[in-house]
């Protein structure tokens, strides 16, 4: 799964201006968010457990590789970052229990807030715009389940902050593999992110559509597109028996910076998506320019 990550000179926020987690900015009390409990008496979050369930049932370690065998042929579709947003209009994530509204909504909602706090970083405000983008594989065939939701390495003993990790994972052939069901499974001792191979989803597929893309976004914007869903590592502290001590202090120090934006600016509230139009276009013709292919 290793895929090299170019420098890029795009000046990048100073260490010292990272703001922590939990913001002050969230709509509703932080300990609200990422609410997971079952209820099977609200919609929500029964949708919620489903999509969980699917997930945590058929990504073993074949179908991820079967995915990315299949979508790394950039041979779907082609399209430029604009429209692709556009189709986010139309898809509600399955997994998430904070919103149910359009996508599209979530994108500019977190690009906004980036934009509020961090003025002069435009790289980051279209990185909060478009991290969500690689969910555009729910209109070409792929059930939510193997787009949305937190990602988690396979390959291995699954994590116990894995969402739902005590009931979902009971059909998952790869827990009866013992290639595949001990602590490091497939893997050596702290060979590092980018020989873990998680579940497949929008992350890791919007990562390399840039890649292969030649986009100009600096590696800290990839580090939050390809890691942004993988809740167990950067917010739960776990798989540190895997990740390398660059993993731990600098790729998580930029995943857990947009985190907060990602998590914390969903709301109801709507923002003028016509009128900030123009100005994000400014920075797709910038950085991410053209029809790309998908």
């Amino acid at each position: 799964m290793s895929v090299i990550i170019e420098s890029s000179p795009v000046k990048v926020i100073d260490p010292s201006e990272l703001l922590r987690p939990e913001p002050a900015f969230a709509k509703k009390p932080v300990a609200q968010f990422r609410d997971y409990s079952i209820d099977e008496n609200d919609p929500i979050k029964e949708r919620v457990r489903k999509t969980y369930k699917e997930m945590h049932t058929h990504q073993t370690v074949a179908f991820v590789q079967e995915k990315i065998n299949s979508w790394t042929k950039f041979n779907h579709f082609k399209s430029t970052i604009k429209d692709a947003l556009i189709r986010l209009n139309d898809l509600v994530d399955e997994s998430d229990p904070d919103v149910d509204l359009p996508n599209i909504v979530h994108a500019f909602q977190t690009a906004e807030r980036i934009r509020r706090d961090y003025p002069t970083q435009d790289w980051f405000h279209l990185t909060g715009l478009i991290h969500d983008l690689g969910k555009v594989m729910a209109f070409y065939g792929e059930p939510q389940w193997a787009v949305v939701g937190d990602t988690f390495v396979v390959g291995c003993e699954w994590d116990n902050d894995i969402v739902y990790r005590d009931t979902s994972f009971v059909d998952n052939v790869d827990g009866n593999n013992p290639k595949y069901n001990t602590k490091y499974g497939m893997y050596k001792p702290n060979c590092g992110l980018e020989k873990l191979l998680l579940s497949w989803g929008h992350d890791e597929y919007l990562y390399r559509v840039l890649l292969h893309n030649k986009s100009t976004l600096p590696k800290e914007a990839l580090y939050m597109i390809r890691f942004h869903s993988f809740y167990p590592w950067h917010s739960a502290g776990n798989y540190q028996h895997l990740t390398t001590t660059e993993d731990e202090e600098e790729v998580k120090k930029w995943v857990l910076t947009f985190n907060q934006y990602d998590l914390y600016t969903k709301s109801t509230e709507i923002p003028d998506i016509e009128k900030l139009w123009p100005y994000y276009e400014k920075l797709i013709d910038k950085y991410v320019p053209g029809i790309l292919e998908w």
